[in-house]
């Protein structure tokens, strides 16, 4: 019976969890792409995930599609002073080689604008990711909980 228990306790560490995922296209890792539950009447939110390049060489995040919002965007946000400013990172988001890129809330992050429904916690929404070199993958946001705390590692 005592075999059993720790057999049983070791596959619920073994097994991932449902949520985590991550997508591989070339030398890059894309580690469990997310987006926060928006209130019921925003237009606009974020979405944010990881980014690994175990390659050689230096990879652009170029371009980010998502399903039902007319318009995406890369954004960087940095403090001017006392105010925290957001702008379009227009030539994309560097991913230097051997090194990792965490688009996260109050930093770095993908804006949806113009959302043409509500994103609800638990839904899967699908986008496309396109690389300067590794070039195009498709993607699956998780949407969470507004009150959730996402750790990507």
């Amino acid at each position: 019976m005592k075999l059993l228990q720790l057999v049983l306790v070791a596959l619920v560490f073994l097994i991932p969890s449902a949520h985590a995922h991550e997508i591989k296209i070339g030398k890059l890792v894309i580690h469990h792409p997310w987006i926060r539950q928006p209130v019921s009447s925003a237009t606009v939110a974020g979405a944010y995930t990881k980014i690994d390049n175990t390659g050689t060489e230096d990879d652009t995040l170029i371009k980010v599609t998502i399903d039902g919002v007319s318009s995406v965007q890369i954004h960087d946000m940095k403090m001017e002073g006392e105010t925290m400013k957001m702008s379009e990172m227009n030539a994309g988001l560097v991913i230097p080689a051997d090194k990792s890129v965490e688009l996260k809330p109050k930093s770095s992050h993908i804006m949806m604008m113009g959302m043409k429904s509500n994103f609800m916690e638990g839904e899967e929404v699908n986008g496309t990711f396109i690389f300067a070199k590794a070039g195009r993958v498709r993607v699956d946001f998780e949407v969470v909980a507004p009150s959730a705390d996402v750790h990507v590692h």
